[in-house]
């Protein structure tokens, strides 16, 4: 590894899949303005809108997760190209 391009500031931040509310804590760098009391503690909390937990890849399962209302964005924008 090259020295001196790895931050050092790493702290114990809370991840939260907001598809189904599992958290997890770990170390990471990641900015937010969030917090959340976790195990009796307060944390920074980054919130995913995906993870491990809730990935089709992981769990087997079959799922959109369409959040932002983009694939009907996709589906208005293209529809007069249809057959």
């Amino acid at each position: 590894m090259k020295n001196g391009i790895h931050p050092e500031n790493y702290r114990l931040v809370v991840f939260k899949d907001m598809s189904n509310d599992e958290v997890f804590l770990c170390k990471s760098t990641a900015d937010t303005k969030d917090t959340i009391d976790y195990e009796g503690s307060t944390y920074p909390l980054i919130k995913m809108e995906i993870s491990s937990t809730s990935h089709p890849f992981y769990t087997g399962k079959v799922k959109l997760v369409d959040t932002a209302g983009r694939v009907d964005k996709f589906m208005n924008k293209y529809k007069k190209f249809a057959k």
